[in-house]
């Protein structure tokens, strides 16, 4: 039986500072090529900066939202005035200049508030939370195995889904998960991610799987790619799609509720704590009471109990019914 000691919650959570730091990432736009002319160089590195400030915000609100959603947001107008009201700062990858020319490659870090506060103000639903963090196993059915292992040398940057790349062979999607735990773990991850490769010359294509602790979940195909490279960016944006369709919330109603979490360190309860926190289905979490193996939780949730349900799932939480109430583990450790 879990005994709650009631206790001052005076510490800032590391999922708190973690959860700031992916915001921070999301809202940055790196890689932006430039290249302006005036007759300073001085008015040139204005114009480009301007320029990257225009391109970022374009990209920034394609990341955070979906397609048909953006059609149907007649209101949204992404010009200078926009771009130049949502960016905080320009920094410099690279640069050129001389002879009234500027080139170079330019990254724009933009203000969380003002574009929520801009795409709230003409009703395009978007999400700014990462995905959780999940270790990618590539497979092939094409005996491509070391190529389209190598390709994932680095996995893509600024994505909504964190992913960490596994050199390990011999996991498969229907792999025991008490086996793929032993892996995962490993990279302080909540889920497995299996990328298979398929097709030739004609072109690749990619059949993604997600697995947790409830089993498999076939998330699609990507486009079909001409290059390993290109595949693997086809894999980020169908993942990015993927986790913009479950996680973008619509529904303005919420539903209290109480829960029992259940833990066998205080480091598994900070990872769980992180889980709730920083689900976009999730709103005014409260620590009620703590002790040193469990604690007494209430925070308000977005949408149906199934979705929330899936969601802390593929965060490594499981939640049951119990005869003392909601009861929320590990799906590690079970909390056992």
């Amino acid at each position: 039986m879990i005994r709650l000691i009631l206790i001052a919650f005076a510490f800032v959570s590391t999922s708190i500072l973690s959860a700031h730091g992916q915001s921070q990432e999301v809202y940055t736009i790196r890689g932006i090529a430039v290249d302006e002319r005036a007759p300073t160089v001085a008015e040139a590195q204005q114009k480009a900066f301007a320029t990257a400030k225009l391109i970022g915000a374009q990209r920034l609100i394609e990341r955070l939202t979906l397609p048909e959603d953006r059609a149907a947001a007649t209101d949204l107008i992404i010009d200078q005035v926009l771009a130049d009201r949502i960016a905080a700062a320009v920094d410099v990858e690279e640069e050129v200049a001389g002879a009234g020319r500027y080139r170079g490659s330019l990254a724009v870090v933009y203000n969380p508030s003002q574009l929520r506060l801009a795409l709230t103000q003409v009703g395009l639903p978007f999400t700014d939370s990462t995905g959780p963090k999940a270790v990618l196993f590539t497979t092939t059915s094409n005996g491509m195995d070391f190529a389209w292992n190598r390709a994932w040398g680095e996995p893509p940057k600024e994505s909504l889904v964190p992913l960490l790349v596994s050199g390990a062979s011999g996991y498969r999607p229907d792999t025991d998960w008490q086996i793929l735990t032993d892996e995962i773990s490993l990279y302080g991850a909540q889920r497995a991610m299996f990328a298979n490769l398929r097709g030739g010359q004609g072109g690749y294509l990619v059949d993604l799987v997600s697995v947790t602790a409830s089993g498999p979940r076939t998330i699609g195909t990507t486009r079909r790619a001409p290059t390993l490279d290109s595949a693997v960016a086809a894999v980020a944006e169908l993942l990015n799609e993927d986790w913009k369709r479950t996680s973008i919330v619509r529904d303005t109603t919420r539903t209290l509720i109480e829960a029992t979490v259940r833990y066998t360190s205080l480091t598994e309860w900070n990872t769980l704590r992180g889980a709730l926190v920083q689900s976009p289905l999730v709103s005014n979490f409260q620590t009620r009471a703590i002790s040193t193996d469990g604690a007494f939780i209430a925070f308000a949730f977005a949408g149906d109990g199934q979705r929330l349900t899936s969601d802390l799932r593929d965060r490594g939480v499981v939640i049951n019914a119990e005869e003392i109430g909601w009861v929320m583990t590990s799906a590690i450790s079970g909390g056992q």
